[in-house]
């Protein structure tokens, strides 16, 4: 891991704030999510930031590198291509599931349109280590991982997160995103010790940290990145100090955003955090044969390395293919909540799912709430507990319009010839007609199965 870049103090790149990250004091670096990015057409910000030396890190949302099926190829080569024409040294992802169905379990495809939580069990792992090795020998340049955040826990997990992350290393090589504001929400919903978690994790295959804020409600704390940093937070990063100098710190902020000065005073508070922890001396940590050779290899108890049999994968991907479509389907498509789970948690996340849907929406067509008012968001969170989004939030905004539509709403003529404009200059020639209500049906009845 001795070649890790050394990236600095960071903050994450948006469209909202180009200007005042530019113009930011400090930033030696910075991250874009690489599906916001066109390779030929790169924001002039972002250009700009190139040309003074500033790094640039496509960091990617929706691989679902720990979903059942391979990585798609298109997407793999869509990030390539980012990491190329932005010079990065390396490529982000997650170590999470973001949709499930389709032909392992002869089923329509779900999309989360969020990042879920792999079970950390040998099944998952060994389906991830798979996947993180497909992306490796795809992609120009080294891949870091991120742990996420979860709102929920899977039944009769066989590792702790730590430990996971830690045998994804050993297996793959595969560096590490640490994000500190997720493992204080893990601490919170889930009562896993952050401490813990980095006294198991190997601290030397970390490329850069997240610092991001929240918010803790009714005993939940929800990943917003659209509140200040937290001092919890910031003493997860000081523990994290206190074991590795991370390679590189960044500030998360993707909503809600606060002027140039607050962002300013976060990104020295994060400054003074790494400066002012002491790292400890530690021993070196043991390493299993065979371990960080990117093989993907397993270790048998008398030290040898064993390849894990294609067909024990194969089986592996149907079995995590059938608990994580079980998942998703409960939570964006009402089914019933899987056994073991908590259906008051599943609820929480359903809604937070719902809730993120509605507000994405108003943001990728905003005729929308202009056209419906107040009644937006009442309207599209009954329409999203029951319909699940099935090709992206663009699909999602014209489906939502053609559901109510087909209802006769809105009730407001005026609204209802609005809103029928709208649908038909984006998806066809004429409004949809009654007949489209049975295909609905039986649509959703095939995602009920």
């Amino acid at each position: 891991m001795n070649d890790t870049p050394q990236l600095g103090i960071g903050i994450g790149w948006r469209p909202e704030i180009a200007d005042t990250v530019e113009a930011l004091s400090g930033v030696d670096w910075v991250e874009a999510v690489a599906e916001n990015l066109c390779p030929g057409h790169l924001p002039d910000s972002l250009v700009r930031l190139r040309e003074r030396g500033v790094t640039v890190v496509p960091h990617g949302v929706s691989l679902g590198l720990g979903g059942a099926d391979r990585p798609d190829a298109g997407r793999l080569a869509d990030l390539a291509e980012r990491a190329q024409a932005l010079g990065s040294p390396l490529v982000t992802e997650h170590i999470a599931f973001v949709r499930a169905g389709g032909a392992l379990t002869a089923s329509p495809v779900l999309e989360a349109g969020h990042l879920l939580p792999v079970p950390r069990t040998r099944d998952a792992l060994r389906v991830l280590c798979e996947n993180i090795r497909i992306a490796q020998d795809s992609l120009p340049v080294p891949l870091a991982v991120e742990n996420i955040a979860a709102l929920i826990r899977w039944p009769d997990e066989e590792m702790s997160e730590g430990r996971f992350l830690a045998e994804l290393v050993e297996r793959t090589g595969v560096r590490l995103l640490i994000d500190v504001a997720n493992l204080h929400t893990n601490k919170v919903n889930r009562g896993e010790d952050p401490a813990k978690a980095l006294d198991e994790l190997p601290v030397e295959a970390i490329a850069y940290v997240h610092v991001a804020g929240g918010i803790e409600r009714d005993g939940v704390w929800h990943d917003t990145h659209a509140h200040p940093v937290t001092a919890p937070v910031l003493d997860v990063l000081a523990e994290l100090r206190a074991r590795v100098a991370p390679p590189g710190v960044l500030l998360e902020r993707d909503d809600d955003f606060p002027p140039a000065a607050e962002l300013a005073g976060e990104l020295t508070t994060i400054r003074e955090t790494i400066t002012a922890t002491t790292t400890a001396v530690a021993p070196p940590r043991p390493v299993a044969p065979g371990a960080g050779t990117g093989t993907g290899q397993g270790v048998t108890e008398e030290g040898v390395t064993a390849e894990p049999a294609a067909s024990d994968t194969d089986a592996a991907r149907g079995r995590l293919a059938l608990s994580e479509t079980a998942l998703l389907s409960s939570l964006v498509a009402g089914t019933p909540v899987p056994e073991g789970f908590d259906p008051r948690r599943l609820r929480v996340q359903s809604r937070a799912l719902a809730a993120k849907r509605a507000g994405v929406i108003a943001k990728v067509a905003p005729e929308l709430p202009e056209i419906l008012g107040k009644g937006f968001r009442p309207a599209f969170l009954a329409y999203a507990a029951h319909t699940p989004m099935r090709a992206g939030y663009r699909r999602d905004a014209l489906d939502f319009a053609e559901s109510l539509l087909i209802e006769g709403r809105p009730e407001d003529s005026a609204a209802r010839r609005r809103l029928t404009l709208w649908w038909r200059e984006r998806a066809a020639a004429r409004p949809p007609r009654r007949a489209t209500r049975f295909l609905r049906v039986a649509r959703t009845a095939l995602v009920g199965r």
